[in-house]
């Protein structure tokens, strides 16, 4: 009963999507069969942090992440928030709790002979291979995200100043090179796509005229992708993230990749120093006077 209250108060009154309202409703209806199952609790307001604590154990041995684990508990702190709204309870069982750590995500780039099989890969002189094409060479060769791809305007391209001006998080404008290679894929694409009939102003369309969307973006990057690499994923993030690692490979300073990027500040940026870091001391083993020298 209070269950559903709840998601009522998610849908009308917080204007939550049917997606968070869905994955409440999963994650709250676990914890009270765990409850009733487990513990011989039928009264939500009976909860004490002990018998979420038990839940949070079982979750563990049945291999859920800690990522997902805190999810689930987000649903559960947010379900108490509103107990205690309502006046149901005196206090939130979950007042003390902290969430679990969580270990960080290594994203491995794709290496340079990955990227340049991928984009020699595209042999087709249809519509969809020169966007294709486009699509991944223009990833990989200004680092933009995803939704910074879908979201250019065909007014975005200077053509006669080989730039291309890239609207990121916050309304942040940004203005970055193309090369050479980039334009004349950029000139055969926009010759396709006048011959198709269309109102948008975007740059990428799909040939029926429309906006490209998220998932075509990610499924062009994972199909062509995973016939060329054996990584287990590919997505526009990795070609990004590919993007930053081979500039500071190639002695790209940091404040440089920063404003290719987007970024607001360095630490956003230091996170793709790992991979150069070990191609430093790579380079550095292999040709410091001393690495050659036994004591």
């Amino acid at each position: 009963m209070l269950i559903n209250s709840f998601l009522k108060y998610l849908s009308f009154e917080k204007k939550s999507s049917p997606h968070t309202v869905a994955a409440y409703l999963v994650d709250l209806r676990a914890f009270e069969n765990f409850c009733k199952d487990h513990l011989e609790i039928t009264n939500v307001t009976e909860i004490d942090y002990v018998h979420i604590r038990s839940w949070i154990v079982s979750l563990s041995e049945k291999d859920n992440s800690h990522r997902s684990i805190n999810r689930k508990i987000s649903a559960l702190k947010s379900f108490y928030k509103y107990l205690l709204k309502i006046h149901e309870v005196d206090k939130s069982p979950l007042t003390q709790h902290q969430s679990l750590k969580i270990g960080k995500k290594v994203i491995v780039p794709f290496s340079e002979k990955e990227i340049v099989a991928v984009i020699n890969s595209f042999l087709g002189d249809d519509f969809k291979s020169i966007r294709n094409k486009l699509v991944v060479e223009l990833l990989y060769s200004t680092g933009m995200r995803r939704s910074e791809l879908i979201n250019l305007s065909a007014s975005s391209i200077d053509l006669s100043n080989k730039t291309i001006r890239i609207l990121g998080k916050r309304n942040k404008e940004r203005i970055v090179p193309l090369l050479d290679s980039i334009i004349e894929s950029i000139e055969r694409y926009q010759l396709e796509r006048g011959k198709i009939s269309t109102n948008s102003n975007h740059f990428f369309i799909t040939s029926k005229g429309n906006k490209i969307y998220e998932t075509l973006v990610y499924r062009i990057i994972n199909d062509y992708f995973s016939k060329i690499s054996s990584k287990t994923k590919n997505s526009p993030h990795v070609i990004r993230h590919s993007f930053a690692t081979h500039l500071l490979n190639q002695g790209a300073d940091l404040n440089s990749v920063k404003e290719l990027l987007g970024h607001a500040s360095l630490a956003s940026t230091q996170v793709y120093t790992h991979n150069s870091l070990e191609k430093i001391k790579q380079v550095y083993n292999q040709t410091h006077p001393r690495s050659h020298k036994s004591d």
